[in-house]
């Protein structure tokens, strides 16, 4: 009983040292399987030095079984040494595979070996062995980061078994040895397999800790990134800049946050304002590192930083590139009072932030240039107005003012007002209903002119919707379509029929025409593609369609269908809501 309190005082000292162990940053390559021969060298040797500790901290008994309660700096020959190091061996086995182990066990046993005593060779060979097999054992448990502390204490049992096995062989004779094995084997089984299963559980909370801290700062990260959208949305950098700066100094309550240009100071939020101040040049070394690696660094101590201020209550930074088309356009300091305020947590966050922001800045300068073609096409589209449109009613006009003077200036205006709403196309990407229907009505006025004999369009329009938002050049397209399509071969009793309804919460607008329809072979493509040739309206029924489409809404795509009286009817829907 005694010997097994003995052996659980050194083992909670031996706990204390493995907890240290776990804080140090190369530990988590172990626990992440990050396998290098350097590393697996540099493991095997902290874990032997770890085994040597539980040596210095095990005990020894004499030949008369009294224990010696120092720590073992000596044994003489008629003593024996009761270590821990096997503790030391198991884990490094268990976390690193048989190269460590091996390496931590030949270490260890070196040292018992030179140590001495009744049972030295056992010792010495014990670790070793251990150190192999708890490697290859591991390989039974790949699949887990780190093993249960209830398969931990069951493997833990054999080490110290395997050394009684060994102390037997080698004292089979020795009757004294026998009396040794009984009187340690059972407080050094429980003591190390207890403490194997202690270590793999403070591994197991080192772990999760680790993993709560990584998704802390990704949600964080992410969240803040959201949260930027729309300053990164903003064309001017000072007006980008100080909106990050307030984000990031209100969500992560740090000392201060600067965010810059590749030149000066754009915006300072938090201490040190009086001398941080916006328009100061970018001069300190590490800034301008920052901007030529394009990678974080970070500055522990005001020396690094270089601030001219000798009163700076700033001490340490965190210094973020903001990347733009793989170029560094700015930087993002975190500023912290203390160096130790820079946990991994914040270096974690950092990487995030600078990843995020950089895809932000890459979805936004795509956005950007998508818009830009959709208002070139929308621009070349208008630009191409039908000549013949164009040249047709201006003869008409001319024959007009012989006959109908009146007529023709009203004509003349309605082309004016035509002409005018195509070339302000593009200063919008949605314009008013009324707009809307203006420009539709007055190139209705001038087609019924041309072909009174011919057509009659009609077009209807609900009150208390002028104000509902819909794409420029929608309605018009289709009317023209029925008129240069669906009518084409009519010579009398045409007609076009333009009607607006509310439809639940949005508004149907369609276009039917009594002509000919479309053929069925372009049918089910009209609208979709662009159609080449004299197809039935195909490139404009497809901008059409993209313009609906790509502003608002898949809903508010184009429907064709043939009419089984005769004809065909294209409508689309734009959301309906109360003015």
């Amino acid at each position: 009983m005694n010997l097994t309190i003995v052996l659980f005082e050194r083992l909670g000292l031996l706990l204390v040292i493995a907890f240290v162990l776990t804080r140090s940053p190369g530990f988590r390559s172990l626990l992440y399987r990050e396998f290098s021969f350097k590393m697996a060298g540099i493991h095997a040797c902290v874990f032997g030095l770890f085994g040597i500790a539980g040596t210095l901290t095990g005990v020894v008994i004499g030949s008369d079984f009294t224990v010696v309660n120092t720590f073992v700096w000596n044994v003489e020959d008629d003593q024996m040494v009761v270590s821990s190091s096997l503790v030391a061996i198991v884990i490094a086995g268990l976390l690193g595979g048989p190269a460590v182990g091996l390496g931590a066990g030949i270490i260890a046993g070196t040292h018992l070996f030179f140590l001495g005593g009744i049972g030295f060779l056992a010792n010495s060979l014990v670790n070793p062995l251990t150190g192999l097999l708890a490697g290859f054992t591991a390989r039974f448990f790949s699949q887990e980061r780190v093993i249960s502390p209830i398969k931990a204490l069951f493997i833990g049992i054999f080490p110290p078994i395997l050394l009684m096995h060994l102390l037997l062989i080698f004292d089979a004779q020795d009757r004294t040895m026998i009396e040794l094995i009984n009187t340690i084997g059972l407080p050094v089984v429980l003591s190390n397999s207890l403490a194997i299963a202690i270590f793999t559980a403070m591994v197991a909370i080192v772990l999760r800790e680790q993993e709560n801290e990584a998704a802390f700062a990704t949600k964080q990260a992410l969240t803040i990134a959201e949260e930027a959208l729309p300053f990164l949305k903003e064309e001017s950098f000072q007006k980008k800049a100080e909106g990050i700066a307030d984000l990031l100094y209100a969500r992560l309550k740090l000392a201060a946050v600067t965010v810059t240009n590749e030149n000066e100071v754009m915006a300072h939020k938090g201490l040190g304002g009086d001398h941080h101040q916006i328009g100061n040049r970018l001069t300190t070394l590490i800034s301008q590192q920052a901007l030529a690696s394009k990678d974080i660094l970070v500055a522990y101590s005001k020396a690094e930083i270089q601030c001219a201020h000798k009163n700076c209550p700033l001490e340490a930074v965190i210094i973020i590139p903001i990347l733009e088309a793989k170029q560094t356009v700015g930087l993002i300091k975190l500023y912290f009072q203390k160096s130790q305020h820079i946990r991994p947590v914040e270096l974690k966050l950092a990487e995030g932030l600078n990843q995020l922001i950089a895809n932000q800045l890459k979805t936004i300068k795509a956005e950007r240039l998508e818009l830009h073609t959709r208002d070139a096409e929308l621009s070349n589209l208008q630009a191409q107005i039908n000549p013949h449109f164009l040249f047709n009613t201006l003869h008409m006009i001319a024959a007009l003012f012989r006959k109908d003077p009146e007529k023709a200036r009203h004509i003349t205006i309605q082309l004016a007002q035509f002409m005018r709403f195509n070339l302000k196309l593009v200063s919008t990407q949605l314009v008013p209903l009324e707009k809307e229907t203006e420009h539709v009505q007055a190139y209705i006025e001038i087609i019924q002119t041309r072909f009174t004999s011919r057509m009659q369009i009609d077009f209807n329009q609900p009150a208390g919707i002028s104000h509902l938002l819909i794409p420029p050049s929608s309605i018009q397209p289709l009317v023209e379509n029925s008129v240069r399509h669906g009518l084409e071969h009519v010579s009398e009793g045409g007609s076009v029929d333009v009607k607006m309804e509310q439809i639940g919460k949005r508004l149907k607008i369609s276009v039917r025409d009594n002509g000919q329809g479309f053929p069925d072979s372009i049918l089910l493509q009209a609208g979709k593609k662009v159609l080449t040739g004299k197809q039935h309206g195909g490139t404009g029924l497809y901008n059409v369609n993209q313009r609906l489409i790509n502003l608002l809404g898949e809903e508010a795509r184009l429907h064709v269908r043939n009419l089984s009286a005769g004809g065909s009817e294209v409508y689309f829907t734009i959301p309906y809501c109360e003015q």
